[in-house]
């Protein structure tokens, strides 16, 4: 799925006073957590999700997997914390 630099600007603008609902731990990126990442984008479309891995490449690997594991769009990445993006069946969020 691929959005445009205006629609990633608009979701930032969105995802920007949210708090990360998911926490990914030291065990990574487990079938639990991904159900639990499904789960809450099936129900908010835009999340923030804590990833807390101590190499980069390791925080942009289980980011990468996460996405293309459960068909979303990553708006943005800083640091640790990743806001991706899934419109739901009826979608709440109206893209510009």
């Amino acid at each position: 799925m691929s959005h445009t630099d205006s629609q990633k600007r608009y979701l930032r603008k969105l995802a920007h006073n949210l708090k990360p609902l998911v926490i990914i731990g030291d065990k990574g990126l487990s079938e639990g957590v991904l159900n639990e990442i499904d789960q809450t984008l099936s129900h908010h479309e835009l999340i923030k999700v804590r990833v807390n891995a101590a190499d980069r490449e390791e925080r942009e690997a289980m980011v990468t997997a996460m996405c293309k594991g459960l068909k979303c769009t990553l708006v943005q990445r800083i640091g640790h914390i990743a806001v991706i993006y899934r419109p739901a069946e009826t979608p709440v969020i109206r893209l510009p």
